[in-house]
């Protein structure tokens, strides 16, 4: 380290390269390995805690985001154990972290803040939910009568108005407000639709814990952020953990508080542009060390839309050089690399795009579109961090043997590729296929 002038900073800033901030970033996301630790309560736990979350997504066109976060860290795995750890052991529950995720209950006395400070002007529908309390009421009375309850349970709570991606009937909205502000907790999932129960019914113990202050949580949720990230700008604070929304001053005072503290400092990033960055100070020898990592990352394997490393997109631009949107919310025709696209994420750089299907009845695997980046398709070197040149058959046969693992996690006994760009790639990613099979014997697909 060695001492620069970044803004706002001063002569004895520690000065580190990008490449410090996207390695120790890899190791946070447990992306150092990938596919390559094993599925223990101990490192599911840890997955979590370190990143600050598992993001949960109702799309199911693979599996659901969850899951398939798990298996780009552990390989294939039964999914009723990562069940287990939730709604059975309860190490982990369902609350807003950066969208709906599953936390460590750990974290339980921090959010338990977020969820006691809850507001209705926190979601869109807050004018419905401050004139309709009776509902709220009495949605609330029969899951302490009967519960756990979903949603199916309250159909007769009013209709459901057309249009609008929020626009849920009452009974949902008011069901949403109830576990939002910890009145009630996720018990448990049914062919993944949610059962809710009053908290203490459900994490008595973790409610027995005092919560934090609302100054303690704030410290807490910036920490635990520059924690996930090894180093951040205000936009990674702002976009990363991005629940419970704040505005920018308050950020920035709890910001120079544990500034002034000496728990974070500023640092300059070469190559991070004129924003100002910060880390932990117990970071400073961790970026030091990952300065110096030569392969901070070796293996294969697919992340879902909703992985933590893609949580502020800008930032995945800045270290790998990789623009990504998520187009499942795209119109079909103005798509340009599929309906599901999980990028392929290869020894530490982010090398394509997939876009596939899991045919559940044929028990097939569509590799529907591979698109691979022209980088890496030119033999070029990377257009932002580097860990050196990319052996390209290594690496095609990195990405069939994820697909092969992919394959045996969704149960599927056989791969299809279909178009493959750029074309020149498809027939040595066939020939690396054809070594690759899915497991005989399928992990349980039960959901």
């Amino acid at each position: 380290m060695r001492p620069l002038e970044v803004p706002g900073g001063g002569p004895d800033v520690p000065s580190f390269p990008l490449r410090a901030v996207a390695a120790l970033f890899l190791a946070r996301q447990h992306l150092d390995l990938p596919r390559g630790r094993p599925f223990t309560e101990e490192n599911v736990v840890r997955l979590a805690s370190d990143t600050g979350g598992l993001q949960i997504d109702s799309i199911n066109v693979l599996d659901r985001a969850h899951y398939l976060t798990a298996w780009s860290r552990f390989g294939p795995y039964d999914r009723r154990a990562l069940d287990e750890l939730v709604y059975g052991r309860r190490v982990l529950f369902e609350y807003w972290a950066h969208a709906a995720c599953l936390v460590a209950t750990a974290h339980f006395p921090y959010w338990r803040r977020a969820m006691l400070d809850y507001s209705p002007r926190s979601r869109a529908w807050g004018s419905w939910l401050k004139k309709n309390k009776k509902v709220i009421q009495a949605i609330e009375k029969g899951i302490a009568a009967g519960g756990p309850m979903g949603s199916a349970d309250f159909e007769g709570q009013g209709r459901r108005r057309p249009g609008g991606w929020w626009n849920w009937k009452p009974s949902t909205h008011a069901l949403d407000y109830l576990w939002m502000s910890g009145r009630t907790l996720i018990q448990s999932r049914v062919n993944f639709h949610k059962r809710f129960d009053l908290a203490e019914r459900v994490m008595a113990d973790a409610l027995a814990t005092a919560p934090a202050s609302a100054e303690e949580f704030g410290r807490w949720h910036l920490r635990q952020s520059l924690h996930a990230m090894g180093a951040a700008t205000m936009a990674d604070l702002r976009m990363y953990l991005s629940f419970p929304r704040g505005g920018a001053l308050p950020r920035r005072r709890l910001l120079d508080e544990l500034l002034q503290s000496g728990e974070v400092t500023r640092v300059s990033i070469e190559g991070g542009g004129k924003q100002a960055w910060y880390a932990r100070v117990d970071d400073l020898p961790n970026l030091a060390a990952a300065a110096e990592e030569c392969a901070p990352s070796r293996g294969t394997a697919m992340l879902t839309p909703f992985d933590s490393l893609l949580w502020h997109r800008e930032r995945v631009d800045l270290l790998f050089g990789f623009v990504y949107r998520i187009e499942v919310y795209t119109p079909g025709h103005k798509r340009v690399h599929g309906y599901y696209v999980l990028p392929v994420f290869h020894d530490g750089q982010l090398i394509g795009r997939l876009d596939a299907k899991a045919h559940r009845q044929s028990g097939r695997l569509e590799a529907k579109r591979l698109h691979f980046e022209p980088w890496f398709a030119r033999g070029q070197a990377p257009p932002a961090v580097t860990w050196g040149k990319i052996d390209r058959d290594q690496a095609l046969a990195g990405v069939a043997d994820a697909l092969g693992s992919l394959a045996t996690f969704v149960g599927a006994e056989r791969i299809t590729l279909g178009r493959v760009l750029p074309a020149r790639l498809a027939t040595p990613l066939k020939r690396a296929l054809k070594a690759v099979a899915p497991a005989s014997t399928a992990r349980p697909t039960a959901r």
